[in-house]
């Protein structure tokens, strides 16, 4: 186990492009939830399940911040009661610029955090209302400079492009505001709009005008080169970083590596099988208060399921997939499983072999998801 993913499920408001499993967070039972991430924590040592070789947490949501200053405090003591959190490479939370005060700054450093990951998302305030956040400029630049003066230089933000109505001179703007911050690390993703958010049935009415996917590969090149320009490296298909600032937490699900996930609807990979927790607060905390693991379901990895997600995983990053590590770990040579897809995407221009890796060129990491599609083995 490198990394603890620990999910908090509370938000002050529900953004409109959001599929998380989250709940408004007034009247919810939150210290009771808060308490049964302990007991999550107890019953996976009870398991034989160790914490003691862990690298990274990461607190996600819903919101972390949504918790109050004396919530936070009881959450991230529980945490350093099962990880030694002295000697983690990295300890992220999420968190948005609107709810996040001097005082949870506070708490959070004194209690190891080293890394705030905040959604922005874009600069321009009429998008900022369209896609339902609630946040303006002014607290993005307040947070910044208040965690800053703390102590906080390890600052990533959360950017989307593709949004409704957005254009590409908007979309520059947003660049422009978010480079002049001067941040180690900066995450850019393009709207993907999943079933049961107010988006999905938007689009289904006919009600969500989209820039189209011309629009989109346009933002998307624009996103590379600037982040290019300013030094910060490309080192995952969406993430930009100074050198030694990338988000080690996420890394570890690139490198199909092994992590818990804890919480109500957290995912997890330990061993050989992948796990998804209840999503429901009342069952999440009813099944602890039993005894039981809050495990909805159990999946066995077979070998050529990890084969696979190892490939697609592996080439979201721009280093790409070692063929040498492929063997170590798999005991097969990657020609002898993926020979057929290696050729045939790079015939396609979209895979280059550089050394010991195979990597997507430019061209493959705008047509990802076809290069990715490849290495399924009973497609």
């Amino acid at each position: 186990m490198r990394g603890v993913y620990i999910h908090i499920p509370f938000c002050q408001q529900i953004c409109y492009y959001c599929d998380f499993n989250k709940v408004f967070l007034k009247n919810q039972p939150v210290d009771q939830y808060i308490e049964s991430i302990g007991k999550e924590f107890h019953y996976m040592k009870e398991a034989g399940y160790s914490f003691d070789q862990v690298e990274t947490v990461f607190l996600g949501g819903g919101t972390p911040t949504a918790l109050n200053v004396a919530q936070l405090d009881r959450l991230l003591t529980i945490v350093s009661q099962y990880i030694d959190v002295t000697a983690l490479k990295e300890f992220t939370t999420e968190a948005n610029p609107d709810d996040l005060s001097e005082d949870q700054l506070v708490v959070l450093k004194e209690k190891g955090v080293n890394r705030l990951s905040i959604g922005v998302q874009t600069f321009n305030e009429r998008l900022l209302k369209q896609i339902g956040r609630t946040h303006s400029n002014e607290d993005v630049e307040r947070v910044i400079a208040a965690a800053r003066k703390i102590g906080f230089d390890n600052i990533s933000i959360d950017l989307m492009y593709g949004l409704p109505t957005q254009t590409a001179e908007e979309w520059e703007e947003t660049l422009d505001r978010a480079l002049s911050l001067d941040l180690p690390h900066y995450s850019a993703y393009s709207l993907i709009v999943e079933p049961k958010t107010v988006f999905y049935n938007r689009m289904v009415k006919g009600k969500l005008p989209l820039p189209g996917e011309d629009i989109e590969a346009e933002m998307f090149a624009m996103v590379m080169d600037r982040m290019n320009k300013k030094g910060l490296n490309q080192y995952e298909i969406s993430n930009f970083a100074k050198s030694g600032y990338p988000s080690f937490h996420n890394l570890i699900y690139w490198e199909n590596s092994h992590y818990a996930g804890i919480g109500a609807g957290a995912h997890g990979y330990l061993g050989k099988e992948r796990y998804a927790n209840v999503g429901p607060l009342t069952h999440y905390i009813d099944l602890l208060e039993d005894g039981k693991l809050p495990r909805k379901e159990v999946h066995e990895v077979t070998q050529s399921e990890s084969m696979e997600e190892e490939m697609f995983l592996g080439l979201r990053i721009i280093e790409g997939v070692s063929m040498k590590e492929f063997e170590e770990k798999f005991k097969r040579p990657i020609r002898e499983v993926f020979g057929k897809p290696i050729e045939e995407l790079q015939r396609q221009g979209l895979l280059q072999i550089t050394g010991d890796h195979l990597q997507l060129t430019r061209k493959g990491v705008f047509q990802g998801n076809t290069a990715f599609q490849e290495f399924l083995l009973d497609k």
